[in-house]
């Protein structure tokens, strides 16, 4: 089994909207998700979640605490080792890059209408991002 090491941001404004990213490409392509990828050799991951943000969203964020690391099955035998970090914007515009095929803000209760990762509602309410009635 190869494991890769991947990072991600958990991004919320002032109006408790969170930042998603269309995928692009696999795994989970045409679902929403927070912005992240692979970490690149000399990296940590918390810098590779804020080169993530910039390529697939064009904003600039400070990275805050790790909130979760989990396993996250890529295709053939590859897994991916996920650290997600809490981040907020210090500049930039948003713009959708790099293999993100689009990038917005959503209310809490805009997630209901749009396909998202696996498991992503769960682990945004155990992290505290959004409330705990959302689960299910």
């Amino acid at each position: 089994m190869e494991r890769v090491a991947a990072a991600g941001a958990v991004i919320t404004d002032n109006h408790g909207r969170v930042l998603l990213v269309l995928r692009g490409k696999p795994p989970q392509q045409g679902r929403w998700s927070v912005p992240g990828g692979s970490v690149e050799p000399g990296e940590t991951p918390a810098m590779a979640a804020a080169r993530e943000v910039l390529e697939e969203s064009g904003l600039h964020i400070a990275v805050g605490r790790e909130l979760w690391v989990i396993d996250l099955p890529g295709t053939g035998e590859r897994v991916y080792e996920v650290h997600d970090f809490a981040a907020t914007v210090t500049g930039g515009h948003l713009v959708p890059g790099d293999d993100a095929a689009d990038a917005r803000w959503f209310t809490p209760d805009e997630l209901d209408s749009v396909p998202l990762t696996e498991g992503l509602v769960d682990y945004l309410v155990r992290a505290g991002v959004l409330g705990a009635a959302r689960r299910g």
